[in-house]
């Protein structure tokens, strides 16, 4: 059972890779973006691109190409939100501390202290997408498609850190599974709710 759960990651990467097309497809297309959020977009962004430098320092190359995609097509979608409205300088300016914050926990505690800051601030990652999804009365922008992807990788990574007891890649993974069912029950509701 050990070989066929170390195989995970690579399933997280295919799972990875294209997760975002399908929200960029879907705002690109229609020019609808109701219950995303730039928040989610630009600190999944940022995030990842502390995951790629946590990867490499621990030489763990293959989740490089999901947590590259990442940083790349959240960066896009989040240009592409911020061109359909303003974004608050205080919203910027947090997303901006983030990446400080990343930066001085790797400086002072290494790689260690760089993977416990992201995977303790995954919450903060995901926070934004779900808040703005539930408080959006008709959040018809959401992606599925990104989401059941999102739930499919974090998946692997959660039973993957179970599998090699280690915590940051746990915490990661199973907190992006509830926030993705979350994501995908408002997604589901409104689509199926005449009242959404």
């Amino acid at each position: 059972m050990g070989g066929a759960l170390d195989w995970l990651p690579i399933a997280a990467a295919v799972f990875a890779v294209p997760q975002f097309l399908p929200q960029l497809a879907g705002v690109s297309r229609t020019g609808d973006a109701a219950g995303v959020s730039w928040s989610w977009a630009a600190l999944t962004s940022v995030s990842n691109g502390g995951w790629m430098a946590y990867f490499a320092l621990s030489h763990f190359w293959i989740a490089l190409v999901p947590a590259t995609s990442a940083t790349l097509l959240a960066g896009v979608l989040a240009v592409l939100l911020a061109r359909r409205s303003s974004v608050p300088h205080r919203t910027a300016a947090v997303t901006a501390a983030w990446g400080g914050v990343l930066a001085l926990a790797w400086a002072l505690a290494g790689r260690a202290g760089l993977g416990t800051a992201l995977a303790a601030s995954f919450v903060l990652q995901v926070a934004p997408s779900v808040w703005t999804a539930y408080r959006t009365d008709r959040p018809t922008g959401i992606s599925r498609g990104t989401w059941q992807l999102i739930l499919a990788e974090l998946l692997c990574w959660g039973v993957y850190g179970l599998h090699r007891s280690d915590p940051r890649l746990t915490v990661l993974g199973w907190t992006g599974v509830v926030a993705s069912v979350l994501m995908l029950a408002r997604a589901r509701g409104c689509r199926t709710s005449p009242r959404c």
